[in-house]
């Protein structure tokens, strides 16, 4: 098998924008530190247990960090059971109303996502930053092409980069003058070029963490490939340093799709990477269906392993060399298995997918026991 090494293979790399780091709750962003993964709740924040429910689904897929609006008072009341119950830091959605981030401070959240140009006067931008610094807060700066300034949108026409950028740039210096600087920035647009243009632009403007997002992409196939092409680009350029994915789907189908990309692009691993074909006339099983089953029984996985599934021996034995586990379609129903890129044995058609995934789940084991002896060998050296 051949693992990611910069030394050998160059065209790998990609170099990451450096900037300051801000901590999100216990979760740092920015700084060098790993790429988060957010999502967003959809049910009703002032429905604590609908919302914790969700909050638990999108926790045993990976999720790092997770956002929820907090539109009125009754939501700012639930609040504070909902970040006692979670996992992973929430963050509050607040709007227009500044008293509501008050709340959301006090009831605990991690960070306020706000525009403070939208709150109103100096003193209510005063008051929400002194109670995110009483409190620990972060706070996101989320400009949105659909809800740009009155005023900018009379300067540039329409919105453009510049106008993205420059509404950045006017919310950071209102947290500036407050000397506040536990801030990220996201500037979304539901048009691709634009979304990219923006952050390129942004990223050469500021040192702060961005929050990478194409918003308002749309369902999970059409939404995960508009996604794909705006946050690959601006990853891959090394910009970005959480990422939520927006799609009309349930959140953690948000989660699974941004870790996938990232996944790609070798910025972080979590669970079981498929390598499988399109299937074809040459295929000796079900690959399609055969994929389909293996994602749905090892989605449990979050150990970070390979494994390639491939209908023929055209393409089969070179990709099973490149994976963990490899199975590759042969004829009359028996099935070639790879284990570490080497041939092991072969399998019957109708014990595959059991077999198959007894085996991911011993080695996903024999990787996590490895990892936990070696984490306490370098403890014990390191006393």
């Amino acid at each position: 098998m051949s693992e990611h090494n910069p030394g050998l293979r160059p065209w790998r790399d990609i170099a990451r924008r450096e900037c300051r780091q801000i901590m999100v709750g216990n979760v740092p962003v920015g700084g060098g530190a790993p790429i988060t993964v957010q999502t967003m709740t959809n049910t009703p924040t002032s429905d604590p247990r609908a919302t914790i429910d969700q909050i638990r689904r999108c926790e045993e897929v990976g999720v790092d960090i997770i956002r929820v609006s907090c539109p009125d008072k009754e939501s700012t009341a639930a609040l504070k059971q909902i970040v006692r119950a979670a996992r992973v830091p929430i963050v509050a959605d607040i709007h227009f109303h500044y008293k509501h981030a008050l709340e959301a401070a006090d009831a605990g959240a991690a960070c306020l996502r706000i525009n403070p140009g939208n709150i109103g006067s100096a003193a209510r931008v005063k008051e929400v930053v002194e109670a995110a610094k009483a409190n620990g807060c972060a706070i996101r700066i989320g400009v949105n092409a659909g809800s740009l300034e009155r005023d900018l949108l009379e300067k540039y026409g329409e919105p453009c980069p510049e106008a993205l950028v420059e509404s950045a740039l006017d919310h950071i210096k209102l947290l500036q003058d407050q000397d506040f600087h536990e801030y990220k920035v996201a500037v979304k647009a539901s048009d691709v070029f634009l979304a990219v243009a923006a952050y390129m632009q942004l990223a050469e403007t500021v040192d702060c963490p961005l929050h990478l997002g194409i918003t308002e992409a749309g369902g999970l196939i059409g939404g995960t490939v508009k996604s794909a092409i705006g946050m690959g680009n601006l990853l891959w350029a090394g910009i970005g340093d959480t990422i939520r994915v927006s799609l009309s789907a349930e959140p953690e189908e948000e989660v699974r799709v941004g870790y996938e990309m990232l996944k790609s692009l070798g910025i972080r691993t979590r669970g079981v990477r498929v390598v499988s074909c399109p299937s074809c006339a040459r295929q000796g099983f079900d690959v399609i269906r055969t994929v389909q089953a293996l994602e749905e029984r090892l989605a449990h996985i979050s150990t970070p392993l390979s494994l390639s599934v491939l209908g023929c021996v055209v393409n089969g034995p070179g990709e099973a060399r490149e994976t963990d586990i490899g199975i590759t379609g042969g004829g009359a129903g028996k099935h070639m298995v790879y284990l570490s890129g080497v041939t092991d044995h072969h399998v019957q058609d109708a014990d595959m997918i059991e077999h198959i995934v007894k085996l991911v789940e011993a080695k996903a084991a024999e990787i996590e026991a490895f990892t936990t002896d070696a984490g306490a060998a370098d403890s014990v050296a390191a006393e």
